[in-house]
């Protein structure tokens, strides 16, 4: 029985959330969508009832749909949530696709969009494939190791990110059974799965260095999860001053405008796609609440300016908050730069596939600073970041050493390597040993694949 007078936190929970109901029920969201208010974008404007998070979950919508936010005023002090946003799509044309926005307006205005199950991991099980977690010590040849591993326990890979910052790797990965196509369901199957991926992280020396692998059925945001992976993993504090050159990191500013008890953060940086998703979820998942905000993209350059305050309803309370706020907007925004020359593979899947691509990387003396690989309809799209271990920029006759082994059709070049794109990088670099080194000097033995 609770003490006379004390409040039964469960019941006063549900209270909130049958009054954030009554709200929601009151005031629908609503989204109107205008193509003739702005000569050069698409207007999207988003009015529903407040709720923390509710900001990621709009900013998450459009940016899965690949567009261009150039411009947005957010508001959302009290009990009411207004955004606007001025997008276009990946060649900077308004969006005209009806399909397209028919999407956005039915995403925006459903309830599962600001439902909570959305920003929650395993909150339900998925048929069409398992998830795999892994996070540790970046190294050589480690995704290589990987995918190896789960080549050999008969797992294809339908869908992989792997991002490494400050000699972390944060990897999030969809496998289905080699022969069924489904999710893989036997516990003990799962069990071994995981073992032995959890003896590739430990590497040869056995320590687990903050090596976590996690296996599951839930559905989560790829994108997200890594954030939360690496922020939990605290790779913002480990900020090596010279893997970035001090005229391209971000300019971020955290004061306190105390008239209104406010915390005012401002960032300028060079603008690319999804920065404003990266930054949007890092405050979020830091349980900063965003009660306005300005955004504008310029060419190449990027304004963000928050109003923030913690969700306990404080603004920022110290130096050592402020600079943690700083290190984690910084290492949030850096994690999905890319160097290096980028290279797409569109072929038919198969199990080992990224196995035998990477180690055709690494043959030809490549390091892959970044990857994603999704597979559509039986086929793999795999966009590749590659550079020269050395710096240099990649020489063209390895480009066309590996197109004439891999297929000038299958594997195509999507940019250009430059001195400046691809400046001398440490041995410790956090992105140098992504792919390198396929198993040179390493065993199964090491990952418990074989007896010794």
């Amino acid at each position: 029985m609770p003490k006379p007078g004390a409040i039964d936190m469960n019941f006063s929970s549900d209270i909130d959330d049958e009054y954030v109901k009554l709200i929601r029920r009151m005031n629908p969201p609503r989204v109107v969508i205008d193509n003739d208010a702005c000569k050069d974008a698409t207007v999207i404007r988003v009015d529903s009832a407040n709720k923390h998070g509710i900001l990621l979950e709009v900013v998450q919508v459009l940016t899965d749909l690949n567009l261009i936010v150039t411009k947005a005023y957010i508001s959302c002090d009290g009990c009411w949530f207004m955004d606007v946003f001025n997008v276009t799509d990946q060649d900077g044309n308004k969006v005209t696709d009806e399909g397209v926005l028919d999407y956005i307006k039915r995403s925006l205005e459903s309830d599962s969009c600001f439902a909570p199950s959305m920003r929650s991991v395993g909150v339900k099980p998925s048929v069409d494939y398992t998830v795999i977690e892994l996070i540790g010590n970046d190294r050589q040849g480690l995704l290589s190791e990987v995918s190896a591993v789960l080549t050999h326990l008969k797992c294809n890979v339908v869908h992989a990110e792997v991002w490494t910052h400050n000699t972390r790797a944060a990897a999030v990965m969809h496998v289905t059974d080699d022969e069924t196509g489904s999710a893989i369901t036997d516990l003990e199957r799962l069990s071994r799965i995981k073992g032995l991926l959890s003896n590739v992280l430990r590497g040869s020396n056995n320590r687990s260095n903050g090596a976590k692998t996690v296996v599951s059925h839930g559905v989560t945001h790829i994108e997200r999860r890594l954030h939360q992976m690496m922020f939990a993993d605290r790779d913002y504090e480990l900020l090596d001053e010279d893997v970035m050159e001090e005229e391209q990191r971000p300019n971020i500013k955290v004061v306190n405008w105390c008239d209104i008890d406010y915390s005012v953060v401002t960032i300028r940086s060079k603008d690319r796609p999804k920065l404003l998703f990266d930054t949007v979820c890092t405050l979020t998942d830091m349980q900063y609440v965003v009660f306005h905000a300005n955004v504008v993209a310029e060419g190449t350059e990027a304004y963000q300016e928050y109003y923030i305050r913690h969700i306990d309803g404080s603004p920022v309370k110290s130096d050592a908050e402020r600079q943690r706020v700083i290190q984690c907007l910084e290492a949030a925004i850096r994690r999905r730069v890319c160097e290096g020359l980028k290279l797409e593979l569109c072929t038919t899947d198969r199990v080992g596939l990224l196995s035998d691509v990477t180690r055709i990387f690494r043959e030809n003396s490549l390091t892959v600073t970044r990857a994603e690989v999704t597979t559509k309809a039986g086929k793999a799209i795999n966009t590749f970041y590659v550079r020269d271990p050395s710096g240099y920029p990649v020489d063209s006759k390895t480009i066309d050493s590996i197109r004439e082994l891999i297929g000038q059709t299958i594997l195509k070049v999507k940019g250009s390597s430059s001195p400046k794109d691809q400046k001398q990088v440490s041995q410790d670099s956090p992105t140098r040993f992504l792919f390198g080194g396929l198993f040179r000097s390493r065993s199964f033995v090491n990952f418990g694949l074989i007896r010794s």
